[in-house]
């Protein structure tokens, strides 16, 4: 059984697999374009952060700044193509994500039985158990930490991660 202890592992060994991903690699780097429709590493970044943020909307937890923050990395935003406004460095993104991790792993050593199971719809009208919520939010976080790997290639490093 994955208990919230162990899922707060889980999201933990995440963040240290991105942080191992972009060791090396420059803003620049994080800026290049696959040549076919998909987001750079920044963006990927990004995303797993506003995907912590839900985890932290899912536990009626407040976020440790302002969500506004990282707008620009929301589900269906459009691509980052470019270093400009509303587009945070590697190092701010991995230290949001240092800090929803915290936060994320404090809530989840804290939680009851009672809280995992009360119903919460998420999504529009999706009803499920704030349980299955926190295993789809790891889930979505796994599927783009996987990604970094790719991203990371595609900035020309030629080597081996994880």
């Amino acid at each position: 059984m994955i208990t919230p202890t162990l899922l707060a592992d889980y999201y933990a060994r995440n963040v240290n697999i991105v942080k191992m991903q972009i060791e090396g690699l420059s803003q620049a780097d994080s800026l290049i374009q696959l040549p076919f429709r998909a987001n750079c590493l920044n963006w990927v970044v990004g995303h797993i952060v506003t995907n912590r943020l839900s985890v932290l909307r899912l536990l009626a937890a407040r976020p440790p700044f302002d969500p506004g923050l990282v707008s620009h990395y929301e589900r269906e935003s459009e691509p980052i193509c470019e270093d400009g406004p509303g587009v945070l460095t590697l190092e701010e993104l991995i230290s949001l994500l240092d800090q929803l991790q915290a936060q994320i792993a404090a809530l989840l050593a804290d939680i009851t039985d009672e809280a995992l199971s009360r119903e919460l719809v998420f999504f529009g009208s999706r009803s499920r158990p704030v349980s299955d919520w926190l295993f789809f939010f790891y889930f979505h976080d796994t599927y783009h930490v996987g990604q970094t790997e790719l991203l990371r290639q595609a900035a020309g490093k030629d080597d081996k991660i994880i």
